[in-house]
């Protein structure tokens, strides 16, 4: 899934980043709210982490101008602003969770598990489309009873692909999901791991749509 990371504070930012990145994430970070606003309105997002207190236009505002242009793509705000009316602005404004830091990254990354299964209209930790399971919180795929632990790009993509069972994406749709803006996109990289997945569950666990892309089955 691809993160868009809104943080003015450098070691923050750093440290956020390259903990979403272990896990799996692509990640997109900005410093202001106006390259905020740019690329959410450029780029689709599985989800945003906002600062409040950001340079050029405040967070809040940020996410105002966000919802009244009708983007729904879930915010989670990370901020040290504290106070119970600050939290109320902020949910009020349309933010779907609100974090006080500083916070543990492991909360974070369950609270982004948690909005994007509300989102997603999923209770289910688990992903599953009746076949596959997958599970988010360990990076674990499981099929036949067999489990198996996936390498972080390994799981960006099974991710994307579990997300919406019978859905197609396209080389470039996978791509977005498993890269951020700096990285270099490998050559044949998509390929490369729906052959290592392929190994490890079966040749028919990824279905090929000549010329469109790759998908999951439907859940059954």
């Amino acid at each position: 899934m691809r993160i868009l990371l809104i943080e003015d504070d450098h070691m923050i930012g750093e440290g956020i980043m390259q903990a979403l990145k272990d896990k799996a994430y692509a990640v997109d970070w900005v410093t202001d709210g106006e390259m905020a606003l740019s690329a959410i309105n450029t780029q689709e997002y599985g989800l945003a982490l906002l600062d409040l207190g950001l340079p050029r236009k405040d967070g809040l505002e940020v996410l105002r101008q966000l919802r009244l242009s009708k983007n729904a793509t879930p915010v989670i705000i990370i901020t040290a602003r504290d106070s119970v009316e600050s939290r109320i602005q902020g949910l009020d404004f349309g933010a779907d969770d609100y974090l006080i830091k500083p916070f543990a990254i492991s909360e974070l990354l369950a609270r982004m598990r948690a909005v994007t299964r509300r989102h997603q209209g999923v209770a289910n930790p688990i992903l599953s489309n009746g076949i596959l399971a997958l599970d988010p919180a360990t990076r674990e795929i499981t099929r036949y009873g067999n489990s198996y632990v996936l390498s972080a790009r390994e799981y960006a993509l099974s991710y994307a692909l579990m997300l919406h069972p019978g859905r197609i994406l396209s080389r470039t749709e996978l791509e977005d999901r498993i890269y951020g803006w700096n990285e270099e996109v490998e050559s044949n990289a998509v390929e490369f791991l729906i052959y290592s997945l392929r190994k490890k569950l079966g040749k028919d666990a990824i279905k090929n749509v000549r010329g469109l892309g790759w998908m999951v089955a439907k859940g059954q």
